[in-house]
């Protein structure tokens, strides 16, 4: 089975796995029960952006940290290609307006992969496996 995070589920795993449902953390803690996590390109700008507008905080240096944050067992960052790009502007509707989330949800319908998220929005969205 192959996984993507989303933004949240990737920063809260490294930050505050508290925040993780039971399920998802009891997921990515055991790499035996996947065949791949996937993390979006647009992930690590997302977590930028939060940066760069003080909604979250580190005592690091943020490069470092997402250095770290990117080594988890099995995880292919997955690029934001071209064609990508596309497709996260023609998925099916209805489907919200946010950028980042047109991209994450794109990439895994182009992967193949289930969305591991709280975000009620997605969960709801019925072209892409999503759980909570």
């Amino acid at each position: 089975m192959i996984y993507l995070l989303d933004t949240h589920t990737w920063i809260w795993w490294n930050m505050n796995p508290r925040k993780l449902s039971q399920k998802v953390k009891k997921l990515i803690g055991n790499a035996e029960m996947y065949d791949e996590i996937l993390l979006s390109a647009i992930s690590p700008w997302e977590f930028s952006k939060l940066l760069e507008k003080k909604r979250v905080g580190i005592s690091c240096d943020p490069e470092n940290w997402i250095n770290t944050a990117l080594d988890m067992p099995k995880l292919r960052l997955v690029p934001l290609s071209p064609v990508l790009s596309y497709r996260s502007t023609v998925l099916p509707q209805p489907f919200h307006n946010d950028p980042a989330d047109q991209i994450i949800v794109a990439t895994a319908r182009e992967e193949n992969a289930t969305i591991l998220t709280k975000d009620e929005r997605i969960l709801a969205y019925k072209n892409a496996r999503s759980f909570w």
